[in-house]
């Protein structure tokens, strides 16, 4: 929330040297959920598919995870894993601490936003949720989420703000994506 492709360009490098075509979201400063976006990343999804001629892995930090769990949740055929850090999709979205902000920024409640989708349904694709139990911002527990709603939780002991720019926390994303992904490839 309110950053944008900046503050991911370290994740973005990483994965790239890890043999992954990233791609930049493109779409300014995340302020709030919008169907404008939205629209723009279905977009970009359908363009990255065609591109790279196989199924995308999305990775999403805080509210990104939101957009990646939906494009997921809308286009199954085209998403092979999505990775949420810090993304508070379970649970009561007011048991975060930048609920107020995001209301206060957002044209609509927290917990009314304007797109239909649950983001706490489980995609079909493989899910992990990094979550923090030190974040700070977004409660541990709306993160990791419940079993039914991802395939894997992932611990980082990092702030909200450094789990998707800490050379530490990116290397364990990164690590982490590349295994999980070497597992479904030979399943």
């Amino acid at each position: 929330m309110a950053s944008g492709d900046g503050s991911t360009a370290l994740l973005r490098n990483s994965l790239s040297e890890a043999g992954f075509h990233t791609y930049r979201a493109s779409l300014g400063r995340n302020l709030t959920i919008s169907p404008a976006k939205f629209a723009s990343l279905e977009s970009m999804l359908d363009q990255m598919v065609q591109a790279d001629g196989k199924k995308a892995v999305l990775v999403g930090w805080s509210l990104g995870g939101f957009y990646a769990r939906v494009l997921a949740q809308r286009h199954p055929s085209k998403v092979e894993l999505v990775a949420t850090l810090g993304t508070p999709f379970s649970g009561d979205r007011r048991a975060n601490n930048a609920w107020r902000i995001y209301e206060m920024i957002a044209d609509h409640a927290v917990d009314s936003p304007p797109l239909p989708d649950d983001p706490a349904v489980k995609p079909d694709a493989y899910t992990i949720a990094f979550w923090s139990p030190v974040d700070g911002i977004v409660a541990p527990a709306s993160a990791r989420g419940k079993e039914a709603e991802r395939d894997e939780a992932v611990e980082l002991p990092f702030r909200h703000f450094e789990l998707g720019c800490s050379r530490r926390s990116v290397r364990k994303v990164v690590e982490t994506l590349g295994d999980r992904l070497s597992a479904i490839d030979s399943a």
